[in-house]
């Protein structure tokens, strides 16, 4: 698959034989004549890197740079200036807003595809070693490692086994730790004052939590237990903090899930308040479905009714009602989801 880069220059000539020699040398290569289109254009259809001359008009390098920095889609993209000037100030500054590379006009043709093609071998090294698994958090932590002092850092690393309904950590607590989820799930709840419990999240393999009150450096305001049987793995608060400000990747992901989240939050306040309780236990359990990836559960109608935010006894009548409609069926406490598709559609 060709990778796509965005050219954003003012200079036509420039910009043209750029174009060229980049499509002769295989890549798919989309152009922009100023800041203001160019940024348009990323944001439009993100590219793999983005080669971006300093000044120009409507809008200059630094500020393409500044925009797609804090944007959540493209703030990971290899970003490398393409500049006539040398003088200290705008590197500092290019690389002080996160610039990944200069490179200096007239340029060397081969010197400039050797740069493109290291950074975008490097972009997708890094993408690649995250995967959802153990394996994945280690190698990108490794990643982010250059320097062999920081090894230290993981040496009181480990993974600790929890039963089903066990307490991870519980509201009031101070974080100690950034948590990884090996194996199995967890769901996030908090009790109102009435003893109410009102799940908030759920977590499955691959998912960090917990990092909230990391990044405020406040007391958990939610309590984590497990759903089932399931290995978490503890990452030291000196490793997060080393890779949330030392590698831009990881920083980036972290935005993404923290918007994520809270897109997550919304949608769930959304459908408390208007949807059905239909809807909402169908929703729920779209929910556990997903987070163990599996249609056949053993899921408690106590878990399904926090996160649906409904009484228990509604919860089971909505799941008799669901299961007489052939959507599900019921064996003891293991609910087969039989019409995925009805169920995701389910009417408001």
């Amino acid at each position: 698959m060709q990778a796509k880069i965005l050219i954003i220059e003012d200079n036509k000539d420039v910009r043209e034989n750029l174009e060229e020699l980049l499509q002769l040398s295989g890549y798919d290569v989309t152009t922009a004549e100023n800041g203001k289109l160019g940024t348009a254009a990323a944001l439009d259809n993100i590219p793999d890197l983005i080669l971006c001359d300093v000044m120009m008009p409507e809008i200059d390098g630094f500020g393409v740079l500044r925009i797609l920095a804090n944007h959540p889609s493209t703030m990971d993209i290899p970003f490398i200036f393409l500049t006539a000037k040398t003088e200290k100030e705008d590197f500092r500054k290019g690389m002080g807003l996160g610039a990944d590379d200069y490179i200096t006009k007239p340029y060397d043709d081969i010197q400039l595809l050797d740069t493109l093609e290291l950074r975008l071998k490097k972009s997708a090294r890094i993408k690649s070693s995250f995967e959802k698994s153990s394996q994945g958090l280690q190698r990108f932590i490794d990643e982010a490692k250059a320097q062999k002092e920081f090894d230290k850092l993981s040496e009181n690393r480990e993974v600790r086994k929890y039963h089903k309904r066990d307490t991870i950590y519980e509201v009031g607590q101070y974080p100690k730790w950034l948590y990884f989820v090996e194996t199995g799930s967890v769901k996030s709840f908090q009790i109102n004052d009435f003893g109410k419990e009102f799940t908030t999240n759920i977590y499955s393999e691959g998912d960090f939590f917990g990092y909230l009150p990391l990044l405020k450096g406040e007391k958990y305001y939610d309590t984590v237990s497990a759903i089932d049987d399931c290995s978490i793995r503890l990452v030291p608060i000196e490793d997060f903090t080393l890779l949330l400000f030392n590698n831009r990747e990881f920083s980036a992901k972290f935005i993404k899930m923290l918007a994520n989240q809270s897109e997550e939050i919304e949608k769930q306040l959304i459908e408390m308040a208007y949807s059905s309780v239909r809807k909402r236990v169908a929703n729920a359990l779209l929910k556990f479905s997903e987070a163990k990836h599996a249609t056949n559960m053993s899921i408690l109608r106590d878990d399904i009714a926090s996160l649906a935010g409904t009484a228990k006894e509604t919860t089971i009548r909505t799941l008799s009602d669901f299961k007489s409609e052939g959507l599900i069926s019921i064996d003891d406490n293991k609910i087969l989801l039989l019409k995925l598709d009805k169920l995701k559609n389910m009417p408001q």
